[in-house]
């Protein structure tokens, strides 16, 4: 009898655990779907806002619209100029982006794998270079850029993108690269490979993940960027896609349905290089935070 007793038991007590985890599975997937809907509810709230009139954006802020305005997107994108002003944003971006990562690789090279003198001094220079405030900065770089001539270029913006960045980047990637085993550089040397393609064959290919993460970070804070643009860029044919978005708003009133219409148009390449590169971000991410 207790031979036929004890599966019995044995596979109840399998069948309440397998039923438990279960049950623990749908609670998890509830709850991040919950989670998931409302961290995504302000994005879907912008795009549903960005088909109302401004009457149903003050009478019904969070219901859908009873008519949806579609001629809001080509009033937002004849209105505001943002067919140039994304070029002009992608132009900047795309440019401080290449600096930032070329130059933070190359400084973060030399400090992590070579050993010299004012090696100490040079990384406390640039961990200083990160607590500095950037917006105490707008108005000495206003007199200088004015004085040097380069205000209203795209190098008035490329250039304080890439000095604010690169501490961070050399930080990173210099921090990342110190746990690329040496011996992987000295077998290299002794193949006759000098130190430019160490470099570039070696190091910037180990180090995509880090790479991956000044980009993402460096990508946010170029595009979104308002205080430097509205300071030093005064001419409309460079004004880049936030200085674009405040030509609905003035010291009276804000046309909030083709604002939300223009929002909904400047955020959707941010959207789009996540979806295609969605993979590549989370490697880098996280692989930059453990090696960082």
């Amino acid at each position: 009898m207790n031979q036929v007793v004890l599966p019995q038991a044995g596979l109840s007590s399998a069948g309440s655990n397998k039923s438990k985890k279960i049950w623990l599975k749908g609670i998890k997937n509830v709850f991040l779907t919950v989670y998931a809907l409302v961290t995504l509810y302000p994005l879907i709230w912008l795009f549903i806002s960005a088909f109302k009139s401004n009457e149903e954006f003050y009478s019904r802020p969070f219901l859908l619209p009873t008519v949806w305005k579609w001629d809001n997107i080509v009033r937002a994108w004849k209105v505001s100029g943002m067919g140039l002003s994304l070029w002009n944003s992608t132009v900047v971006t795309v440019l401080s982006l290449v600096l930032t990562l070329v130059i933070g690789a190359l400084a973060a090279y030399i400090l992590s794998r070579f050993n010299f003198r004012l090696k100490p001094f040079f990384m406390g220079l640039f961990l200083l270079g990160m607590l500095i405030p950037v917006h105490s900065t707008l108005v000495p770089l206003f007199i200088l850029m004015k004085k040097i001539g380069i205000l209203n270029t795209y190098a008035a913006l490329i250039m304080p993108y890439t000095a604010f960045e690169l501490p961070l980047a050399i930080f990173v990637l210099a921090a990342y690269l110190v746990t690329i085993p040496k011996e992987i550089e000295e077998a290299a040397l002794i193949d006759g490979t000098g130190y430019w393609g160490i470099f570039f064959r070696m190091m910037m290919p180990l180090s995509m993940p880090a790479l991956s993460t000044v980009a993402i970070l460096g990508f946010l804070r170029f595009w979104n960027d308002f205080a430097f643009a509205l300071v030093f860029i005064s001419k409309p044919a460079l004004k880049t896609v936030p200085l674009s978005l405040s030509a609905f708003a003035t010291g009276y009133m804000t046309d909030y349905e083709l604002t939300m219409a223009a929002l909904a148009i400047a955020v959707l390449p941010t959207i789009i290089v996540f979806l295609l590169f969605q993979e590549q971000i989370m490697k880098g991410m996280t692989a930059g935070a453990v090696k960082g």
